[in-house]
């Protein structure tokens, strides 16, 4: 009697995170429209009529504020919606050695599976010393250096770092730059926050006892200072952590890697690894885009192709 074989796939699992992901920018939305009623709307809105000084601190505050909040939602928009870097159909590497009467073999050589190399490998010989070129099974394309198979997105990324849940989308040589101003932002936005805020949270209880605000005022208030002083508090971490990737050259995927790299091959100079991330353009640094110039000049905001330090062998 036949048995019916039931076959289990674990990345349907992962795929169901997308959906978590929609709810996480509505969340996202829904926790700045707090922030900006209780520091604009509650804290220091009211302030900008009162007797000089306070209306000029409470115009600054609120200046400041708008300024790191556009940064941010742009940052933050940029990201959802930008492609991290998808591989190219049938892609390979070119190779200057290469000649147009490269033979039918050696091209077949670049796409072999993993698992079928080694029953190849009697009919490649000659071509140890072409460069060894990934191949994902799933996607059935090759991989260009750095680059990983995304089980939530179904597809390989470009210098893929981690796929992130609060932008529904995976982060890539395509937009990490906006991911990292992203962090930023929203770490100044909510230091900033978090002290603008404590006076209004140190007078919380006076005024519950009092009854001198409204009970929605005070909820918003105690609720918005407990988030951002939160936010603040670990996005400290983040910004501190992708600092020090950033300066050198490497992405959450491959801390790994580089542990048991005697000298990481990516790490060429702190200067080089940031521009290879936001561009040599200073007046483009702080802001979620780039230049034309730093596109056409930087290979590795395409995420194919990357350089090396000639100390470490490939």
């Amino acid at each position: 009697m036949d048995c019916a074989c039931v076959v289990i796939n674990p990345f349907r699992l992962c795929s169901a995170l997308r959906v978590l992901g929609s709810f996480m920018v509505l969340l996202f939305l829904a926790i700045v429209a707090l922030s900006y009623y209780a520091v604009v709307v509650v804290a220091w809105g009211p302030r900008l009529f009162h007797s000089f000084p306070l209306p000029l601190l409470a115009s600054s505050i609120i200046v400041i504020f708008h300024l790191l909040l556009a940064l941010l939602i742009w940052s933050y928009f940029m990201v959802v919606f930008r492609d991290p870097g998808a591989v190219p159909a049938n892609w390979r590497p070119f190779l200057d050695e290469e000649s147009p009467e490269r033979t039918a073999s050696a091209m077949l050589a670049d796409f072999v599976a993993p698992e079928t190399r080694a029953s190849a490998s009697s009919s490649l010989e000659g071509l140890e010393r072409r460069p060894n070129i990934n191949y994902c099974a799933r996607c059935q394309n090759g991989k260009p250096p750095r680059c990983h198979h995304c089980s939530v997105c179904q597809r390989c990324v470009l210098k893929m770092d981690h796929h992130c849940v609060w932008v529904v989308n995976c982060v890539g040589a395509h937009n990490y730059k906006f991911f990292l101003l992203f962090l930023l932002y929203t770490f100044l936005e909510t230091v900033l926050d978090t002290f603008v805020l404590l006076p209004s949270f140190i007078n919380f209880f006076g005024d519950a006892r009092r009854h001198s605000s409204s009970p929605g005022n005070l909820a918003v208030t105690f609720l918005a200072f407990v988030l951002n002083l939160a936010f603040a508090l670990s996005l400290l971490c983040f910004v501190v952590m992708h600092t020090s990737l950033v300066l050198s050259n490497t992405t959450t995927i491959e801390v790994y890697e580089k542990k048991k790299a005697v000298a990481w091959k990516y790490d060429i100079g702190k200067r080089k690894n940031f521009e290879q991330v936001f561009g040599a353009k200073k007046l483009f640094w702080f802001l979620p885009l780039f230049s034309a110039e730093d596109l056409e000049k930087i290979p590795a905001l395409q995420g194919l192709d990357f350089p090396t330090r000639s100390d470490v062998e490939p």
